[in-house]
């Protein structure tokens, strides 16, 4: 990481891990098992861990389709080999006061069971060829609720922080910053399987201290632009998410 290209950041190197702090962010380059320890208490952790369906990889990611509407595929990778293990995943819901894991239901097994499960529905059409919604396991003791995609958006729903889609199962900042809402007035956040930043963005957005860590470089540079970008355009941004969240009438079962 050169601080000349990042004037507002500090960084600090060690043998196991690069350290980058950019406003209210920090961001750690090096695999969590290491970093968490070391960390301490936060109000909220929000994070997309790997589901273990090795999706980073061509053949199982539509031919490349994913990172399409920036006009390269993703290249072949294989950071989704594996499913975090039932000790990691302990130890990540262990360092906040509520936790929420997208694709959860992954490793439902491995998680206690509640009943506060947030889904996104994607509002599928040409532009999501993948599932219809996806889930998110939380801490949080209330009923299942909905995040939908306002309808009369295109792909700049996806894309609108100017990035494009850089991570082949990247979120949308809006669908991480309801999240966020979600919690309370969680003001530290931890994301230890940041990828390409997006829960960073959302924190920056909304003023939230937010602390990422990321194993591969290729994604923890592209988050620590796009959250040097997120904190210069951070005054122009008002501090508030729109209505498009649904309160379902029913527990998740089953």
């Amino acid at each position: 990481m050169n601080d000349l290209l990042y004037p507002h950041t500090s960084t600090l190197r060690s043998r196991f891990m690069e350290k980058v702090i950019i406003g209210n962010a920090t961001l750690y380059c090096g695999d969590c098992r290491e970093v968490l320890p070391t960390l301490s208490q936060f109000d909220l952790t929000l994070t997309d861990p790997p589901y273990g369906l090795a999706i980073g990889r061509p053949e199982n990611n539509k031919r490349g389709r994913y990172g399409k509407q920036t006009g390269e595929p993703h290249e072949a990778s294989g950071w989704d080999d594996d499913v975090p293990s039932s000790e990691l995943l302990s130890l990540v819901i262990s360092k906040s006061q509520n936790a929420i894991v997208w694709g959860g239901n992954y490793f439902a097994a491995h998680l206690p069971n509640k009943r506060g499960w947030l889904v996104w529905d994607k509002v599928n059409d040409d532009f999501y060829s993948t599932s219809d919604c996806e889930l998110a396991w939380t801490s949080l003791q209330q009923r299942l609720k909905i995040f939908r995609r306002p309808h009369g958006l295109d792909k700049g729903f996806m894309v609108k922080d100017g990035f494009g889609n850089v991570h082949p199962t990247q979120k949308p900042v809006p669908l991480m910053a309801w999240c966020l809402t979600q919690a309370g007035r969680a003001e530290t956040v931890l994301d230890p399987f940041m990828g390409s930043g997006t829960t960073g963005v959302a924190c920056v957005q909304l003023g939230r201290a937010f602390t990422g860590i990321e194993r591969e470089r290729k994604y923890f540079d592209i988050a620590c632009r796009r959250i040097e970008e997120a904190q210069r355009q951070a005054p122009l941004i008002p501090h508030s998410i729109p209505p498009v969240a649904v309160q379902s009438g029913f527990d998740l079962v089953g």
